[in-house]
C-alpha cells in the first residue's frame, strides 16, 4: 500500500518546464533567447505567474535585476516595447518622476534604487501662519539615483543630486506641486514597513514651549474690624448757688 502511495505521488509530481534566466540579468534590458534558459519543476508546485514558452519571455524588459536559474514572473516583467534602462522599470499606470535632491535631503548618500522614503514638504501655508513641515508622501519606492537604477553591491553611498521616484500619476502633481512651494526631504523607512500612518502637520508655534509665569502664592485675606471711635474727654461743671445747685457737661 505504502508503495503504490508512493508511486502515485510521483506520478504527480511529474517535472514541467518554466522559463528561467541563465545567468544575472540587470534590469530594463529587454530579453534575448540567449537570457532564457528551461528550467524543470514539479508540475504540483509551479510559481505563480511563471512562463511555460520562451516566445511569451523574449523582448520583455526586466524591472528587477534577476539571479542565475532564477524563474522568470509576470511580476519581474514590464510590457513588450516599454523601452530599455529607467523606462523598462516602470509598471504600467507608473509615472518616474525625478526632483532635485542633495546630500542632506539625500539622507546624506544612503539612497540607493530600490529604497523606501516618506517625503516631508517645509513651505510658509500663509504670511501670517509661519512655517509647517508636512508628510506628502508614504512608503514611496527609489527607482534611481542619480544615473544609477542598481544599487552598489558592497553599499557604499554616493552623493546624488537628483533622485527619481516611482509615483502614480496623481501623487507625481503633489510632488510638483510642493517642490515648488518649498524645501523636500526624504526620510528613509525600512523595506518591510508598507504601513501608512495619519500624520499630523507640524507647526514652529508647536516647538516652543509656552512661558506661562508663575502663579504668586496667594495672599491671605485679612478681616476687616471696623475702628472704635475715637474717646471723647467730657468736662463736668458743677455750679451751687445758695440752696440751688447745677452740673453743666461739656
Amino acid at each position: 500500500m505504502l508503495f503504490r502511495s508512493l508511486r502515485a505521488t510521483a506520478v504527480q509530481r511529474k517535472a514541467i518546464q518554466i522559463v528561467a534566466a541563465t545567468r544575472e540579468l540587470p534590469p530594463g534590458v529587454p530579453l534575448t533567447p540567449k537570457d532564457l534558459t528551461m528550467l524543470d519543476w514539479f508540475n504540483d508546485t509551479p510559481p505563480s505567474g511563471s512562463f511555460s514558452k520562451l516566445e511569451d519571455v523574449v523582448g520583455r524588459p526586466l524591472i528587477h535585476s534577476m539571479g542565475a536559474s532564477e524563474p522568470i514572473l509576470k511580476r519581474d516583467l514590464g510590457l513588450e516595447g516599454s523601452g530599455m534602462g529607467l523606462a523598462g522599470r516602470i509598471p504600467a499606470g507608473m509615472r518616474a518622476t525625478a526632483v532635485k535632491s542633495n546630500e542632506i535631503v539625500g539622507v546624506a548618500g544612503f539612497l540607493y534604487p530600490g529604497s523606501h522614503v516618506d517625503v516631508l514638504a517645509t513651505y510658509a501655508a500663509s504670511a501670517t501662519a509661519g512655517p509647517l513641515t508636512q508628510t506628502v508622501l508614504q512608503d514611496v519606492e527609489v527607482l534611481a539615483a542619480g544615473q544609477t537604477i542598481e544599487p552598489d553591491p558592497q553599499g557604499k553611498p554616493e552623493a546624488v543630486d537628483v533622485v527619481t521616484l516611482l509615483l502614480s500619476p496623481e501623487d507625481s502633481q503633489k510632488l510638483l506641486l510642493t517642490s515648488g512651494q518649498g524645501t523636500i526631504q526624504f526620510v528613509l523607512r525600512s523595506g518591510v514597513d508598507q504601513k501608512n500612518v495619519e500624520i499630523r502637520p507640524t507647526r514652529l508655534n508647536q516647538l516652543i514651549a509656552a512661558e506661562n509665569p508663575p502663579a504668586s502664592p496667594a495672599t491671605p485675606r485679612k478681616s476687616i474690624v471696623p475702628a472704635a471711635p475715637p474717646r471723647q474727654t467730657v468736662y463736668v461743671l458743677e455750679m451751687i448757688q445758695g440752696t440751688e445747685r447745677s452740673v453743666q457737661k461739656f
